[in-house]
Parts: C-alpha cells; sequence; structure tokens
C-alpha cells in the first residue's frame, strides 16, 4: 500500500477576486478550471497561524479559554495566534504567543506538526509546537477584547486527551495538538 499522505494539486485559476475585505482577512472568488469544466469557489485567504502545546515539568498541558463569537462557546484552547507578523518565522511567532497569552517562555521547542483547519472555506495553515522548560515572562503583555478574560487552566496530558476523545473539548487545533503531543511522548 502506498503512504498515506496529502498531495500537491494546481488546476489552473482561470480568474481570483477580491469579494470581501474584512478587518482580518480578505473572502476571494476563484473560478478555476477542473475536468472537463470550470468551478467557482470562495474561501478565507489566510496568513496561517500557529499554536502552541506548553507542558510543564509535571507533564501538564496549558490550556487557555475564552470566548469564541461565531460558535457562541467559551472554548478550551492552545495558545494561538495568526502568522500576521511579515516574514516571521512560524516558530517565533509561536514564542511571542506563549508570552503575550501566558506570560511564559520555553528553552525547548519541536513542531509536532502542521495541519488545515478547515480546508473547504479557508487555506489556514496552522503549525503546532511543544514548547518545555517553561518559565515566566520577563514582561507581561496587555490583553484586550476577548484576551482580556482569557482563563488559564493546567491539565494533566491525558486528561486533557479524554476531554477530546469524549467530545467535551471540540477545538480542533487544541484537539491536534494534545493528541500529538501524547503519541510524540509516548514515543509513537
Amino acid at each position: 500500500m502506498p503512504q498515506l499522505r496529502d498531495e500537491p494539486f494546481s488546476p489552473e485559476v482561470l480568474s481570483s477576486e477580491t469579494v470581501y475585505r474584512g478587518a482580518v482577512w480578505p473572502i476571494l472568488e476563484d473560478r478555476v478550471r477542473y475536468g472537463e469544466g470550470e468551478i467557482v469557489r470562495q474561501y478565507i485567504a489566510h496568513p496561517g497561524a500557529v499554536a502552541v502545546v506548553a507542558m510543564d515539568d509535571a507533564g501538564r498541558v496549558l490550556l487557555i479559554q475564552q470566548y469564541r463569537h461565531p460558535i457562541r462557546e467559551r472554548d478550551w484552547e492552545l495558545p494561538a495566534g495568526l502568522l500576521d507578523v511579515v516574514g516571521e518565522d512560524p516558530a517565533d511567532a509561536g514564542r511571542r504567543e506563549l508570552a503575550e497569552e501566558a506570560d511564559l517562555v520555553a528553552s525547548r521547542w519541536e513542531l509536532l506538526g502542521a495541519i488545515h483547519s478547515t480546508p473547504g472555506s479557508n487555506s489556514e495553515l496552522i503549525h503546532v509546537y511543544l514548547a518545555t522548560g517553561l518559565s515566566a515572562a520577563d514582561e507581561t503583555f496587555a490583553r484586550e477584547d476577548e484576551e482580556a478574560d482569557i482563563r488559564l487552566a493546567w491539565v494533566p496530558l491525558a486528561e486533557a486527551a479524554d476531554a477530546v476523545t469524549e467530545g467535551r473539548m471540540r477545538n480542533g487545533i487544541l484537539a491536534y495538538g494534545v493528541l500529538a503531543a501524547e503519541r510524540r511522548l509516548r514515543g509513537a
């Protein structure tokens, strides 16, 4: 059996137009030659993101909870953020986000992988890192909007994985990060 993996595919884009420009990202409409015909697709042109599985020496992961308006919930997440600084390395963005959202720094960083969040509706690619060797950041950050009331929780990795597989935490980035970290630490 061949190795299971996603494969690049680049049909001819006949036209591409920005149909809406939001405060954070635009929505594009592409007309694409596909098979014997053409298809039209609209999607969010996303700059990408980074997420961090921050794990302390006791094997606990840092989870943050904040309000997310589209789902009308305060969901549990990993510290994360956009790759919105032009040319910024994803690992550097992860360091920035961990400091900004949790006032932490890490001495060891390991890439767990990269995932597409919702490839049917946006182009986001999220780089997910495992950060260990944690300590307090030299400075703290002022948080605004939804980030102003972020709740932090240190949770044993196995408990976080159970909450994901039992459907109690449904954030896709958190699910990938927690399960990938658990598997990596098991040596699988």
